[in-house]
C-alpha cells in the first residue's frame, strides 16, 4: 500500500495517456492519489479526473499562491462557491506563499492564505501548504493556530533541520517528502534522519520533481515508489514498513483512516 499525497494528474501533461498512468500507479501499489487544485481554470479537469477514478483519486479545493494576482478576490469567491456546494473535497489546497518567482502580490498572497486557513477550520478540512522562499511568513501566519484544530501537510518540504523542528511544533501536520530527497545535491537525507517517521508523508508533485532514477522524465504517481525506496534507505527500515507508516500518516491527515 502506497499513498501519493500530492499529484496533479489532471494537468494537460497527462491528457494523452492518463489511463496508462493510473494503471502504472496501481501496479506500483498506489491506493490513494490526493489532488490539489491550482485555480479556477483547473477545477473542472480536477473534478473530472477524480470522478473517473473515484475511490483512487481525491480532490482538494484551493487557490495556489502563484495564481494570486489582481483578480484574487474573484478566484477566492470561486473557491468559496465550491466549498459551500455539495462536494467531495478532502482538503483545502494547495495554498500558501510563493516568493520565488515574484514578490509583487505578497500582500494579496497573505490575505488569500489566511482566508483559506480560516475556511479550513470552518469546514473541518486539513490544508496542504505550498511554501517557496517564504518560510518565516508561513510560520508567522500559522503560529496563532498552533493550538487550534488545524491539521495538514507542509507539501514538498526541503528545508533545514531547524525549519523542520519548527514545523513539527504543529502537532496535526506532516511533512511532504517527494523526489527532491533523491537528488544528488539534496540536504534532505541528513535532515530526515532527525524527523520521526510518524510525521512524514510521501508525494510525487507530478508532473514535477521526478525522482532518481527517472530524472528528466515527466513525473507520475507510480514514481512515489522511488521516493519510498530512498526514504527507507535513509531510515534504515524495510520499505514495506515505511510504505505502511507514511500511508497511514497521509490517510490520518485526510481524515480517511478507518
Amino acid at each position: 500500500m502506497l499513498v501519493d499525497s500530492h499529484s496533479h494528474l489532471f494537468l494537460e501533461e497527462f491528457a494523452e495517456d492518463l489511463p496508462q498512468v493510473i494503471k502504472r500507479a496501481q501496479d506500483a501499489g498506489v491506493t490513494h492519489i490526493f489532488m490539489p487544485n491550482i485555480d479556477s481554470t483547473t477545477i473542472e479537469p480536477l473534478l473530472s479526473v477524480c470522478a473517473s477514478y473515484k475511490g483512487l483519486c481525491f480532490p482538494m479545493i484551493g487557490l495556489h499562491p502563484t495564481s494570486v494576482n489582481e483578480s484574487y478576490k474573484q478566484e477566492l469567491d470561486i473557491v468559496f462557491q465550491q466549498l459551500t456546494a455539495p462536494n467531495d473535497f478532502v482538503a483545502i489546497g494547495e495554498i500558501g506563499l510563493d516568493l520565488y518567482w515574484d514578490k509583487t502580490f505578497l500582500k494579496e498572497q497573505l490575505v488569500a492564505f489566511e482566508q483559506q486557513v480560516e475556511w479550513a477550520l470552518e469546514y473541518h478540512l486539513p490544508i496542504v501548504i505550498h511554501t517557496r522562499e517564504a518560510f518565516e511568513y508561513i510560520y508567522k501566519v500559522l503560529e496563532p493556530y498552533k493550538r487550534s484544530a488545524l491539521t495538514g501537510i507542509f507539501h514538498s518540504f526541503t528545508g533545514t533541520e531547524e525549519e523542520a523542528s519548527r514545523l513539527l511544533e504543529f502537532s496535526g501536520f506532516a511533512l511532504g517528502i517527494n523526489g527532491v530527497v533523491t537528488f544528488k545535491k539534496s540536504q534532505l537525507p541528513e535532515v530526515l534522519k532527525n524527523i520521526p517517521l510518524s510525521r512524514i508523508v510521501l508525494e510525487t508533485d507530478s508532473p514535477y520533481l521526478t525522482p532518481v532514477p527517472n530524472r528528466g522524465k515527466r513525473n507520475e504517481s507510480a514514481y512515489v515508489k522511488d521516493t519510498l525506496m530512498k526514504v527507507a534507505d535513509i531510515y534504515q527500515i524495510a520499505p514495506e514498513v515505511v510504505a505502511e507508516a507514511t500511508s497511514e500518516n497521509a490517510l490520518k491527515v485526510f481524515g480517511m483512516l478507518k
